[in-house]
């Protein structure tokens, strides 16, 4: 496992422990409104026989529900090994092991992670320290569309972390959740060659899809 910073390290436990809820909760509810802006993003911009790299993977239901509707190959990362063993499962009992590669750890840290075609990062970066670092190294490995979640940049969801970030001091956590400057990710991710073909929004979620600008 590459997980060496005290915040992976909680992040892992903490995440661990929701793994098999997360799973019921999709069986019961399906997509979140946020993921489905997401999929409409991505299908926007193609992903007929693409190769998919999903960063904060859970229990795979976002690449798992691609690869059934004919993206290629998917390739799983996340910080928590009780998601990863989560998504083996559901990857098997949907018949695509073959076409599914997972690592548990934490990307920043991975040297044997291959590019893809799609990169997918749902509700990540608002759980990193080092949100440049993260958006450059994963943009490095994106080769066309690059899609995430992540909070909006409001009052309320400041105030939201802020409240979060205590709780997790009080009960000797490690793990801290923020709230990113949404204009200072697209900044980046334009720098890198990217224009934004889709965005939406919840009241708490920001999505948006961009696809590398034509030579």
């Amino acid at each position: 496992m590459h997980c060496c910073s005290p915040h992976a390290r909680s992040a892992s436990r903490f995440f661990s422990r929701f793994a098999r809820s997360y799973r019921r909760r999709f069986a019961r509810k399906g997509f979140e409104d946020c993921q489905q802006h997401m999929l409409t993003g991505i299908a926007q911009s193609g992903y007929e026989d693409a190769t998919l790299l999903e960063i904060g993977c859970g229990v795979g239901h976002l690449h798992l529900h691609l690869l059934e509707q004919g993206a290629r190959k998917a390739v799983g990362v996340d910080l928590a090994p009780a998601m990863i063993d989560e998504a083996r499962n559901w990857a098997a009992e949907r018949g695509l092991s073959s076409r599914t590669e997972y690592h548990v750890g934490d990307f920043m840290h991975m040297q044997d992670i291959a590019p893809a075609d799609i990169m997918l990062m749902d509700k990540v970066i608002c759980c990193y320290p080092d949100v440049d670092g993260l958006v450059h190294r994963s943009l490095a490995a994106t080769r066309r569309v690059y899609a995430l979640v992540y909070p909006r940049n409001t009052w309320v969801m400041r105030s939201g972390v802020k409240l979060a970030g205590l709780v997790m001091r009080l009960i000797g956590s490690d793990f801290r959740p923020y709230v990113h400057d949404p204009e200072q990710v697209e900044q980046w991710v334009r720098a890198a060659g990217f224009d934004k073909t889709y965005q939406n929004r919840t009241f708490i979620w920001l999505t948006q899809v961009y696809s590398r600008s034509a030579d």
